[in-house]
């Protein structure tokens, strides 16, 4: 492609191109959606030039492991993730995805959206959720998982038991009509109903057809404390037996009394690597889960529909037996569970406030203020559980096979969904992995954190023309200060952006501009690839563009 038929041409930047290999100034030409041209500088003809004055330009950050299902449609702009350069995400994790939904599982949910935000949700396959959600003019791209948790809520209605044949084959069906439509994957959530009581023979089954059609499985094990040993046997065995790539997601040992424990989780994925099952993992850069309150919940609380599920959380017998249940329970530490979001205004003050603080201001146990704010928040009640040793953390991030992502998603201030505490994970992700982690810390170098944030995830979901920073690729790219690159957000001021990104392209054009949001809305969906394999982490064949490449 020749150089006037460029749009954009970037002068003077630190290219670090997502391989792994140390960075080199070149100047970097786009044309359209692409990157045309990367190359020594020298006079070269373009619509725009932006000089980048050393800046560092790397590929997208991308996100691996968001939630950012609903929130497009609520804060398409997705400034709290551009402003730190992310440029792609992937929802449907935890085992959780907008479609394919069907039934009272699909009434449920669109029943809440409508009525919290207004939200229609009309769809219920997922070229329709697809269809919607290019309508919506996303700033960022987006990549779909199938839900475990969704696809077997809507087949059993969230029935604590096995899955008859007949509803085994209805999630196999949408399973397949989901990968058609462009999933990357399946992902579970086996610590929340109703995937928890789905058996190994499911998953296996599911995992089989997702297999065979080139995704990956990520998952949330079914325990990530006393029982997270056997959870990652239970998973691995899940991938061995189905042949199918596995993600686990934010690998972590929750409560101190597991923290010895990341030894052997280290060794057991390890092993299994040694023994070629294609095993890795993902984690935020952050020592406080963040979820929903009614993780607390005994597992047989959540069967059934919405609807059961909150009549427990008053129906004297059933609530009684929770709270026996919750009383003798070692992770009832109320003093680790911080209050996140709570909707209901006679609560509200209690956001930021740890269970076992707030429970002493209403004059109630802790467990007991648990339930009440459960019932009268419609079960919807987000929660932060500091409960992670910084020195595992450490440990886990420093893994080559583990990405690192965000387990969030985007919010911008002046929209639905700019309320509540949320976690800084949120804002600050990304940045953080370069300011804290790797300037500050020097856990690793600037050149495999950026592999990890971008090329790492794109080989990994199979797609070959992004994360990388070479011609033919998308242009989708962040230039940041490496000097300066930090993140603001805290726990207790989390709505705060990351200082030192300066720019942020999405296919091409300027969504970012002097650490400023254009209002471009630019992103993509990102349907999976046809006949392309699912690699681990590392750079394929070398750790920087060959010379042969650049122009």
């Amino acid at each position: 492609m020749r150089a006037r038929q460029a749009d954009l041409l970037i002068r003077g930047a630190i290219v670090h191109d997502g391989g792994g290999g140390p960075g080199y100034t070149a100047d970097i030409l786009i044309a359209g959606e692409r990157i045309a041209q990367i190359g020594a500088r020298g006079v070269r003809e373009a619509r725009r030039t932006l000089d980048a004055d050393g800046l560092v330009a790397a590929p997208g950050f991308v996100d691996i492991h968001s939630h950012s299902d609903y929130h497009l449609f609520l804060a398409p702009q997705a400034e709290s993730s551009l402003r730190q350069g992310v440029t792609l995400e992937i929802g449907g994790n935890c085992g959780y995805a907008p479609a394919p939904i069907w039934g009272t599982w699909q009434a449920e949910r669109a029943d809440e959206y409508r009525s919290r935000y207004g939200l229609a949700c009309p769809w219920q396959t997922l070229g329709a959720y697809f269809d919607a959600l290019e309508a919506a003019r996303p700033a960022v791209n987006y990549g779909q998982l199938l839900g475990h948790n969704t696809l077997r809520g809507s087949a059993t209605g969230g029935a604590a038991r096995s899955a008859s044949p007949t509803e085994l084959t209805a999630m196999l069906d949408a399973v397949r009509e989901g990968m058609g439509a462009g999933a990357l994957g399946l992902s579970t959530g086996l610590a929340y109903p109703p995937a928890c009581y789905a058996d190994t023979e499911e998953l296996v089954a599911l995992s089989g057809v997702v297999a065979g059609l080139g995704g990956i499985l990520a998952a949330h094990v079914r325990s990530e404390s006393d029982g997270l040993l056997e959870a990652l046997d239970e998973i691995i065995g899940v991938a061995r037996a189905a042949a199918v790539p596995l993600q686990v997601s934010h690998l972590k040992t929750m409560y101190a009394r597991n923290w010895d424990k990341l030894d052997a989780a280290l060794a057991r994925i390890e092993a299994a690597r040694a023994a070629g099952i294609d095993v890795t993992a993902d984690r935020y850069p952050y020592t406080a889960a963040d979820t929903g309150l009614d993780a607390i919940l005994p597992r047989w609380a959540g069967e059934g529909s919405r609807q059961d599920r909150l009549a427990r959380l008053t129906d004297p017998p059933a609530r009684s037996r929770i709270l026996a249940e919750l009383t003798g329970r070692p992770e009832s530490t109320w003093d680790q569970i911080v209050i996140a979001e709570v909707r209901h205004p006679r609560y509200r003050p209690h956001q930021g406030l740890t269970l076992a603080k707030a429970a002493g201001l209403e004059r109630v146990r802790p467990e007991v203020l648990a339930l009440d704010l459960l019932a009268v928040d419609g079960g919807a009640v987000g929660a932060f559980y500091h409960a992670m040793s910084q020195a595992n953390l450490v440990r886990i991030l420093s893994r080559d096979w583990v990405m690192i992502v965000s387990d969030s998603g985007c919010r911008a201030t002046d929209d639905a969904l700019g309320t509540g505490i949320p976690h800084p994970r949120t804002f600050g992700t990304f940045a953080r992995t370069i300011g804290s982690l790797v300037r500050e810390s020097r856990l690793f170098s600037l050149e495999t954190a950026i592999r990890k944030l971008t090329a790492d995830p794109c080989r990994r979901l199979g797609l070959d023309d992004r994360g990388r920073l070479a011609p033919g690729f998308h242009a989708d790219l962040v230039l940041f200060d490496a000097a300066r690159v930090r993140d603001t957000a805290t726990y207790e001021n989390p709505w705060s952006f990351p200082e030192g990104v300066h720019h942020v392209l999405v296919n091409g054009q300027l969504a970012v501009e002097d650490g400023v949001v254009t209002g471009a809305r630019n992103g993509q969906v990102i349907r999976r690839p046809r006949g392309h394999p699912h690699r681990g982490p590392g750079p394929p064949g070398g750790t920087r563009v060959r010379a042969a490449q650049r122009v």
